[in-house]
């Protein structure tokens, strides 16, 4: 009678335990099936990432054909600002509408790295992590994973969430603490979304992105019409009159137009221990201004901060090292150098002592607040 029940006991053991790994399996499998089988797929959602105390929000809109075909549209909820990450049989650039310009890299991307948005990535990250752990909710799965962020080691999991119908619904990054740093939610996801090759041409995205541009400056400007503006501009129709031929003459003997000014001195956050400002000069150039901080001490670095001028003609600028998304926008990352552009300010940290990783977090405190003017 004992052998009975033991038997019993044990066959239901196996019941229990083989039936949970026939779910994780099943799960991954079938997720596996339906990614791989798509051979062009759309999808739209939002994205959060934080950045020490801000958050940045992002419309996040993903195209991709097979084999290696994507596009993938970031446009900042709070100030509408666009970058269009886009990889074809060219090259992987980084389109830039409001700054009419376009900067191609020489990279692996986005096979380099963990990309939260891109289902082959999360699918990769599945497959490759052999300690990863799978739990069923009510509503869905949870399958937790490490994530591959060389550029910022504080990333260190994921928790990947999957519905009942196996489509991936959110994915949430988190540091060392279990604090989440990057919140992807999907929206939508069309497994046969049926794009085309010249989908991503980059000349045909840059003329939509100019004319969905000239349409915003339009709006723009009849939005202004019917408003005061209490700014430091004139409302007088005669000195509009005279400011528009003299905007005129301008474009007709500049190639560019200037897209800020410098009236805020951005400092880093975060500076290395036995770190501190020694320098501090402001010089002219031909389009704008420059300003040049020096900092010195144990992990010496330079900061640069200055205008940006609009070509009037779309320009494209080859560009070395990696991309990275970085609070409200893309940077370019080297192994002694970082920079990117924000409201119409580019950024440059530069230093030969510090490393790769302290680098970035200094240039990552950069993009928080304006402490002095």
């Amino acid at each position: 009678m004992k052998k009975i029940i033991l038997s019993v006991l044990l066959v239901f053991t196996f019941f229990l335990t083989g039936c949970g790994k026939k779910d994780e399996n099943y799960v991954i499998n079938e997720l596996s099936k339906k990614i791989e089988k798509s051979t062009s797929y759309y999808i739209e959602g939002k994205m959060e990432l934080m950045n020490n105390e801000d958050v940045y929000e992002y419309d996040v809109k993903v195209s991709y054909k097979s084999p290696s075909y994507y596009k993938v549209d970031l446009t900042n909820v709070i100030t509408n600002h666009e970058q269009i990450i886009l990889k074809n049989k060219d090259g992987v650039y980084v389109v830039t509408p409001s700054l009419n310009k376009s900067f191609k890299f020489q990279s692996d991307w986005p096979y380099n790295n963990s990309q939260s948005y891109l289902l082959s990535s999360i699918l990769d990250d599945i497959n490759n992590d052999g300690n990863k752990t799978f739990l069923e909710e009510d509503d869905g799965y949870v399958i937790t994973t490490k994530v591959n962020y060389p550029n910022n080691q504080k990333l260190v999991s994921q928790k990947i969430y999957i519905d009942k119908n196996i489509n991936v619904s959110k994915v949430l990054v988190m540091d060392q603490n279990g604090n989440t740093q990057i919140k992807m939610e999907f929206k939508k996801i069309d497994l046969n979304s049926n794009s085309k090759e010249e989908d991503y041409d980059l000349s045909k995205l840059i003329t939509l992105s100019k004319d969905n541009n000239d349409s915003k400056n339009n709006g723009d400007k009849d939005s202004n019409s019917n408003t005061n503006n209490n700014t430091n501009t004139n409302t007088n129709k005669n000195s509009d009159d005279i400011t528009d031929k003299k905007d005129d003459n301008t474009k007709d003997s500049k190639d560019t137009k200037e897209t800020a000014t410098l009236k805020d001195i951005i400092y880093p956050m975060y500076l290395p221990t036995n770190t501190y400002l020694t320098n501090q000069e402001k010089v002219l150039k031909d389009d704008g201004e420059r300003l040049i901080l020096t900092f010195s001490g144990d992990k010496s670095f330079m900061l640069i901060e200055e205008t940006v001028s609009m070509p009037l003609e779309h320009e494209i600028i080859p560009t070395f090292g990696e991309l990275e998304l970085m609070g409200d926008t893309i940077a370019v990352v080297n192994d002694n150098s970082i920079n990117w552009v924000s409201n119409g300010i580019e950024y440059y940290v530069v230093s030969d002592v510090i490393s790769k990783g302290e680098l970035l977090e200094v240039a990552r405190s950069i993009s928080v607040l304006p402490v002095s003017k």
